[in-house]
């Protein structure tokens, strides 16, 4: 999913943005009621029975491959909306410039 149609899909679906990057790194800010799911951390194989299959889910991380990664996880346990956003300068601009 492009940056530019990222907001506009989270308002439509009111779905849940996933940070998946590290909690040092998402003490630095993430985007507003985003939920820290450390995919290098090993968190995000913790969670998954805890997150609705039914949800919509947008991912980011800080360049796109963690987020990539766990996107491919989460569908591969069953989950159909699961949508890699990328990198989250990436949808932070968008925001802005929108």
């Amino acid at each position: 999913m492009r940056p530019a149609e990222f907001k506009q899909e989270l308002d439509k679906t009111n779905g849940v943005v996933i940070d998946c990057r590290t909690p040092g790194e998402c003490a630095g800010g993430t985007w507003p009621g985003a939920t820290c799911i450390d995919w290098l951390g090993g968190e995000m194989q913790r969670a998954v029975s805890t997150l609705d299959p039914n949800q919509s889910y947008f991912l980011y991380c800080r360049s796109g491959n963690r987020s990539a990664q766990a996107t491919r996880f989460l569908k591969a346990n069953g989950f159909e909306k699961v949508y890699n956003v990328g990198a989250i300068d990436s949808i932070i601009h968008e925001a802005q410039s929108a």
